[in-house]
């Protein structure tokens, strides 16, 4: 696993932050939290955002179809109205979606392949603005499964992550976040 590691590691260029910008340095840990768990054996579950996508296109489709009717205004006044209300219908369904289930969730998986688990899990991030500890939940995608394991989680500050120049020290961010997803299997070994 170390081998693996050093390769994830060598074959990239270091990751580097503007250490000014706090959306800049989430950034580049949600995307590393995502690697790593990813090479742990989850695999991603996009569905939610494939979901966001479709009724994204639909809301495009429906401003188009308002746009380029054939009839002008006092005529298609009616068919106006309907897409107007159609339009915040669906962004009414997308912003439900977003907040009730996506929250500040940077990734959805499936349980790893060849694993007894029913779920996989919610990876979710914090980083309050001019704050410099970052938050990292890790959950089970669905918690009202009965292998549902309680959530697990650790707040440190970024700046033990990053060196002066903004280069993120992969080494030390992955090995915190490897002991956050093992401290959650073990979670899993103990409630059995």
């Amino acid at each position: 696993m170390e081998a693996k590691k050093g390769e994830i590691a060598s074959n990239k260029n270091p990751k580097k932050a503007n250490l000014l910008d706090h959306h800049s340095i989430k950034h580049i840990l949600d995307e590393s939290v995502t690697e790593i768990v990813k090479s742990k054996g989850y695999p991603e579950d996009v569905s939610m955002s494939n979901i966001r996508l479709l009724i994204g296109t639909i809301i495009i489709v429906i401003a188009l179809f308002a746009q380029f009717y054939n009839k002008k205004f006092p005529e298609n006044q009616n068919f106006l109205i309907g897409c107007i209300i159609l339009y915040i219908v669906f962004n009414g369904i997308l912003q439900l979606i977003i907040y009730i289930k996506e929250k500040n969730a940077i990734l959805f998986t499936y349980p790893p392949t060849g694993s007894f688990h029913t779920t996989g899990l919610v990876v979710t991030s914090k980083l309050p603005r001019f704050s410099d500890m970052y938050t990292l939940i890790i959950a089970s995608a669905d918690p009202e499964s009965i292998s549902a394991k309680p959530p697990v989680e650790f707040t440190k500050s970024v700046t033990q992550w990053f060196t002066k120049e903004g280069v993120l020290v992969e080494g030390l961010f992955w090995k915190d976040v490897e002991d956050l997803i093992n401290k959650y299997a073990e979670e899993t070994k103990k409630s059995k």
